[in-house]
């Protein structure tokens, strides 16, 4: 396959050519030549509107369905999905049915994925069957190729065997993924404990709820040593104690949801459904620090955290709903409302060294690994943008800037 890119802006600071409009000339995958107004000699040419190219995206926490909720989303079309997104790599969670918390399960979504433009990294349960009670076959899944173990979602509240955890995987460089979110002090709430909750009469969930799981979280770390990683946090308090603990030197790493940096509390006014997400929309002095943790380094990368649902368990009650948005679809459009294109690009890419995922450039002679797109233009997300199978996405009717044109990988074009 042969692929010539025309006039396409270069946003890759490692690369050589970084923020130099030029050609690029793709054969059979590999990036054969940069340069002004490059010879066609029987490539498909493409020539796109204010064109930008990228090192591949990758997102952190895509939730797929398959196996067992295929209703929800599929392994192939949600990696299409993804791939129409811009994203070349996705970290796959292990919330089907069954969960995935062995080798055997590791080797079937794996297997599911092959061929695909965009590549399958699962991440592996940590306990068994995502109960919090006995560890996971962690190192035969690391063997498979899960690149970390987490339970999506669930917080451990078992504190040795959580230290446990992060002492076993030190010995096959394991990555350990905590989501924090104290389920006692939860209860049965449902939206941020603050203004809005009060106001609509909505169980709240209070900021310490994740605040008290990351700090015990970190005193674990600090004492067992190995890497631990944060996931989706969502308020000032967790950036600060992050931020801390970076500065203790401990090896800490912590991503933030799409929707936390551009949604707030406030949506929650009609009670619908897709603003239940979890950790729930915050307060809008939380969304602010979330974007400073993001601009000042502390938050390392950023997740669509994509979570399609079923239209059965989301078109109810508010108390009753499933958690959970859509987000791949609408990731860089939202960002780009809230922050310059060199930052999303930065934190869609930064993941990669984190959970151990190659690292590619932008210059002749590597593999083409690339993401096509523009920050130019701007809309409003409406359903027919949604390409997912679920349709419950959090961004339905909000604004958006830019377009992602698809990209390059595997020796694959995507384009929309």
């Amino acid at each position: 396959m042969k692929i010539l890119l025309r006039a396409a802006t270069i946003l890759d600071s490692k690369s050589p050519f970084h923020n130099q409009t030029l050609d690029v000339y793709i054969q059979d995958g590999w990036i054969k030549k940069i340069g002004p107004e490059l010879q066609n000699d029987g490539a498909q040419e493409i020539q796109l509107p204010n064109l930008q190219i990228s090192t591949g995206w990758f997102d952190s926490s895509v939730s797929l369905g398959e196996p067992g909720f295929e209703d929800r989303e599929t392994i192939s079309n949600g990696l299409t999905v993804a791939a129409k997104s811009g994203f070349t790599a996705i970290a796959l969670q292990p919330n089907s049915f069954p969960i995935i918390d062995n080798q055997s399960q590791i080797n079937f979504v794996r297997n599911k994925a092959q061929h695909s433009v965009t590549q399958l990294y699962p991440i592996g349960a940590l306990t068994v069957g995502s109960e919090g009670k006995d560890m996971a076959e962690l190192y035969d899944m690391k063997k498979a190729g899960a690149i970390a173990f987490g339970d999506y979602n669930k917080s451990l509240d078992n504190a040795n065997l959580m230290k446990i955890a992060l002492q076993y995987v030190q010995d096959f460089d394991g990555l350990v993924i905590a989501f924090a979110q104290d389920e006692k002090i939860k209860g049965n709430g449902v939206a941020n404990e603050g203004l809005a909750s009060t106001r609509l009469g909505l169980k709240g969930i209070p900021a310490l709820a994740e605040e008290l799981h990351i700090a015990r979280n970190l005193f674990l770390l600090e004492y067992t040593g190995g890497k631990l990683h944060i996931p989706t946090i969502s308020t000032q308090k967790s950036v600060a104690l992050i931020k801390e603990a970076k500065a203790k030197g401990l090896a800490v790493s912590c991503s933030v949801s799409v929707h936390h940096l551009v949604l707030n509390e406030d949506l929650l006014d009609g009670f619908d459904t897709r603003y239940k997400v979890s950790p729930p929309l915050r307060s809008e002095a939380d969304r602010k620090a979330l974007i400073e943790g993001v601009l000042d380094g502390t938050i390392d990368m950023i997740t669509s955290d994509h979570n399609p649902i079923d239209i059965e368990h989301k078109k109810m009650e508010f108390d009753g709903a499933k958690i959970g948005t859509i987000g791949l679809e609408s990731a860089f459009g939202a960002l780009s409302t809230v922050l310059p294109t060199p930052v999303i690009i930065d934190k869609l890419t930064a993941g990669k060294t984190t959970f151990g995922i190659p690292v590619t450039t932008i210059e002749e002679g590597q593999m083409a690994n690339i993401t096509l797109f523009t920050s130019e233009g701007e809309s409003v997300f409406e359903k027919e943008n949604i390409l997912s199978k679920s349709k419950n996405s959090a961004f339905l009717g909000q604004p958006m800037k830019g377009k992602v044109y698809g990209c390059i990988h595997q020796n694959q074009i995507v384009l929309n």
